[in-house]
């Protein structure tokens, strides 16, 4: 069976010097997005060979949840300063039915 939650993964590299910038903005981001209805994951990973380099990964119970996380304050403030910080690459994939 096939769900139709919604997953993002971003790769976030940041500008240099910024990574400390970078890395408490997503602090400071996680504990709103924990709190949303539609949100089931909102992690931080760090690479160990670039610790410049983080991965948000994201999980939502569907498409619409995405959508309302985008209209948050939280996700407008991230948005606002993220381009500032980071080179960023996002996919919002679906799950693959393996049968």
């Amino acid at each position: 069976m096939i769900e139709n939650n919604t997953k993002i993964v971003a790769i976030l590299t940041a500008l240099p010097g910024k990574a400390s910038e970078l890395q408490a903005l997503l602090s400071d981001t996680a504990p709103s997005c924990h709190a949303e209805p539609g949100n089931l994951r909102w992690d931080v990973w760090q690479d160990r060979a670039n610790p410049e380099r983080f991965i948000l990964d994201e999980l939502y119970i569907d498409a619409g949840a995405v959508e309302a996380h985008r209209e948050t304050p939280h996700f407008k403030n991230y948005a606002s300063k993220i381009n500032s910080l980071a080179e960023r690459t996002a996919y919002v994939v679906t799950p693959v039915d393996l049968g």
